[in-house]
């Protein structure tokens, strides 16, 4: 199934504004709270109305201001998983399933895609509980039965994981996985967990402030990022502003290091590089550095690091395995920032 969106919304100073297409993939929408993206859902799902564009799934126009088309929730077969489940207090596990097969008017097969649901999800014994009586886990486990047996078009996911601990979590995301890849259709999951996304996609659109900044492949957007705020978002901790010195080098001034870069963008702003892209001894754009903080990790060591003689600088982080900083282990230390490795970024406010 295709889906297309072209949407505008107004609510206050925000102001929501996306276009894209989906099909028959993954396409996450990573961003921070706020951002928009649960807004988009709902927009999609019929239970917010833009302000103007159109929205189409597999052909068929669920929304389009200019023709003045709006069809109700009901009719626009879009299945959307609330963070919080929304299930329904009053009703069992079964009542809940069936809830979402009255779509069917046959008695009959009704109760066979609720059984088969309830079979699929293991929720066979859970069948007469109500939803205080689940987990976590187990309320999600329903409500997806409960959307799936409604046979939806499109399937939206708005952040499925953020409620549950992260054992469950990890759990649980490759049961959903294991879900999306029988449904066979689009799937829009929200997020904004950068490691969530890139497990769970195969396209990511990053958004801030209401606005799609980049759109690709997970690895390409990981790798190209884009934008200041793609970066932070796809888990870049090295971000600093920049002055030009010339066609391949720049002054990043957060760092006070002057930096040769592959190319230099018209419209970067700032420079970034990933914590285990920093390389020990020395090499391409090399400096030696202070230690100013080790930071132990359960299976990492982050070391922060100030270039000698520098003062009121940010310090830059470099993450490397225990082993290979024990080996190195330094009140200074060369490190090298290759230029391949660098990433040239514009301002998302100015991106548009």
């Amino acid at each position: 199934m295709s889906v297309y969106v072209d949407i505008e919304k107004k609510l206050g100073s925000f102001s929501l504004k996306v276009r894209f297409e989906a099909e028959n993939e993954v396409l996450a929408l990573l961003g921070a709270s706020g951002c928009g993206k649960s807004m988009t859902l709902k927009c999609i799902a019929g239970i917010e109305k833009p302000d103007r564009g159109r929205i189409e799934v597999d052909g068929v126009t669920l929304f389009d201001s200019d023709k003045r088309i709006d069809l109700s929730p009901q009719e626009r077969r879009v299945g959307l998983l609330f963070q919080n489940y929304a299930l329904f207090p009053n009703m069992t596990v079964r009542q809940n399933i069936r809830a979402g097969a009255k779509r069917d008017r046959d008695k009959a097969r009704q109760e066979a895609a609720v059984e088969e649901a309830m079979a699929g999800f293991g929720l066979g014994e859970l069948a007469e509980r109500y939803p205080r009586q689940l987990s976590g886990g187990q309320q999600q486990r329903v409500a997806l039965a409960r959307i799936l047996v409604s046979r939806p078009n499109v399937l939206l996911l708005d952040e499925p994981f953020s409620a549950l601990d992260s054992h469950l979590r990890f759990r649980l995301e490759r049961e959903v996985r294991s879900v999306i890849r029988a449904f066979g259709k689009t799937v829009l999951l929200v997020s904004h967990d950068r490691d969530e996304v890139y497990r769970m996609a195969d396209r990511i659109a990053v958004m801030d402030h209401g606005r799609i900044e980049a759109l690709g492949e997970k690895r390409a957007v990981f790798a190209a990022p884009g934008t200041k705020s793609g970066a932070m978002l796809t888990g870049c901790k090295n971000i600093s502003a920049i002055k030009r010195i010339g066609d391949d080098r720049v002054y990043a001034v957060d760092w006070g290091m002057e930096l040769s870069v592959d190319r230099l963008p018209e419209r970067a702003r700032f420079v970034g590089i990933r914590m285990h892209d920093v390389l020990p001894n020395g090499g391409e754009n090399a400096f030696r550095c202070r230690v100013v903080e080790v930071i132990e990790n359960p299976f990492s060591v982050t070391v922060m690091l100030m270039p000698v003689g520098a003062e009121h600088v940010t310090p830059i982080g470099w993450e490397t395995d225990k082993e290979t900083y024990a080996g190195m282990k330094a009140e200074e230390m060369d490190i090298s920032l290759p230029a391949g490795s660098l990433l040239l970024l514009e301002d998302g406010a100015d991106a548009e």
